[in-house]
């Protein structure tokens, strides 16, 4: 008799192989309490409450709580109702998506904007549809692209070259061996979110200027944040002009949720009409695109938010630093420290939550190369001086408790 498949087993086995490296992932059930960001109300196990304070969070400015943007989708919602009723293409197009849409074109200098439901499908979308667009494409990708991005890539059936991280003289080599003739694009990130470092925006402009290559940029930690007007790190670099396509979230720093792009209005037209990603999904409730908007276009005017952001992770590295804890420190608002073992990130994720009342989520493999596990605080605007003392005096004893090393402190 032919043996059946066991597949409760299987999955038993998958999911024990996650225990035993200290890779499983656990979520906890934290309820946001408007008005009182970065605090929170943690449901522990059992059922029981605990006030927490939130230091993960990608909400980078604390917007899902402004005024400005909640009124906005309260007055969205009493107009409009909950859902968007379709796609773009079957009724899913409100005053709200072209309101959003146009806000965005006008923030990034581009003809026009594309809304998806998040960045994470706006560039799996898009860059699976190019080679459609652009038969033989040759798509240069950075090796710490997003995983949006490498999926988009791999899906989209064309060629694809892999160019190691921010190496501008690799992606230089890879280009000179291929066919002059042939369409290309380099798709790479303003901001790579585990280790905060920059993309050498205008190299690689250079390069895609001297071999008639597009440009493809993922500005999704970067988006509020930087700029005089929060357009991104290409904007604070004044080199928007000379990206293609410009990928942004607004879920991050705008505080409510969907993804767009930037690009041609002939782009954008060539993307919403090709892209399946686009075509079958059901669009953005209004409230949301309301809220969005409503987000984009504050932030555009408040660069003391941003100002005070980038102040408050420069405080917080120069203390870790200053107790020797390992950090990886490219001046972006991302505060990575680096524990090097699943194991023990895990426990000092958990070891904060239930001691201090921090929540700071640990990431690992294979969000992150193996043994450079770490935990990834989100300073912001918000985190007031008691909470960073708090933070600081709860890694300074965990690190000693837990007898982890710390690095050797600079003259």
């Amino acid at each position: 008799m032919e043996e059946r498949v066991d597949y409760t087993a299987k999955l038993d086995t998958a999911i024990a192989r996650l225990h035993e490296e200290g890779r499983y992932r656990t979520f906890i059930d934290i309820e946001r309490r408007k008005g009182h960001f970065p605090q929170a109300v943690w449901t522990r196990p059992d059922g029981t409450e605990a006030d927490i304070s939130v230091w993960c969070g990608n909400d980078y400015l604390g917007m899902g709580q402004n005024p400005v943007v909640l009124d906005a989708m309260k007055s969205a919602i009493d107009v409009a109702g909950a859902g968007s009723g379709g796609t773009r293409n079957i009724s899913g197009t409100t005053v709200y998506h072209k309101r959003l849409e146009a806000e965005l074109a006008d923030l990034h200098g581009k003809e026009s904007a594309l809304l998806f439901t998040s960045a994470y499908i706006a560039n799996d979308a898009t860059l699976s549809t190019l080679p459609k667009l652009f038969p033989g494409l040759i798509i240069y990708s950075d090796a710490l692209n997003h995983a949006s991005m490498i999926e988009g890539v791999r899906r989209n059936g064309g060629a694809k070259r892999i160019f190691r991280h921010n190496d501008v003289a690799h992606l230089r080599e890879l280009l000179e061996a291929d066919d002059p003739d042939a369409p290309k694009l380099i798709a790479f990130e303003s901001i790579y979110s585990m280790d905060g470092d920059f993309g050498p925006i205008e190299a690689i402009c250079d390069l895609a200027d001297e071999f008639n290559a597009l440009t493809y940029i993922d500005e999704v930690h970067a988006v509020g944040m930087y700029g005089p007007r929060g357009a991104g790190v290409a904007e604070r670099d004044r080199l928007m002009h000379r990206l293609d396509i410009i990928n942004g979230t607004l879920a991050k720093a705008y505080g409510v949720m969907g993804g767009y792009i930037a690009a041609s209005h002939k782009m954008c037209d060539a993307i919403r009409s090709y892209a399946p990603g686009f075509i079958f999904t059901t669009s953005l409730p209004p409230a949301v695109a309301a809220g969005a908007a409503a987000s984009v276009a504050y932030l555009k005017k408040a660069r003391d938010l941003r100002e005070a952001h980038q102040t408050q992770a420069r405080i917080l590295k120069t203390r870790l630093k200053a107790m020797g804890l390992p950090i990886i420190d490219h001046g972006s608002h991302i505060v990575p420290v680096i524990v090097g073992n699943p194991v023990h990130t895990k426990k000092l994720s958990d070891m904060l939550l239930q001691d201090y009342g921090i929540y700071v989520q640990p990431i690992n493999f294979p969000t992150v190369p193996r043994g450079t596990e770490r935990l990834r605080f989100t300073p912001s605007p918000v985190h007031g001086p008691r909470e960073m003392d708090r933070l600081v005096a709860a890694m300074d004893a965990l690190w000693s408790h837990c007898a982890l090393n710390r690095a050797e402190l600079s003259a």
